[in-house]
């Protein structure tokens, strides 16, 4: 049964692998978003409180 042999299947899947880790995930890493996010202000902003009778 030569569907047990591992060995080309092995190597064909190594090779995938690394092919995808070397290539994929710089081209995925390198990716620059257009639109940068601005850091978020620390001044909280000024609540009050609701002044209805509940009555």
């Amino acid at each position: 049964m030569p569907q047990l042999n591992p060995s080309p299947w092995f190597a064909i899947l190594l090779f995938s692998w690394l092919v995808f880790l070397t290539i994929m995930i710089t081209k995925t890493l390198s990716h620059t978003f257009n639109n940068e996010p601005n850091p978020a202000t620390t001044k909280k902003p000024e609540l009050t409180p609701w002044n209805w009778p509940w009555y």
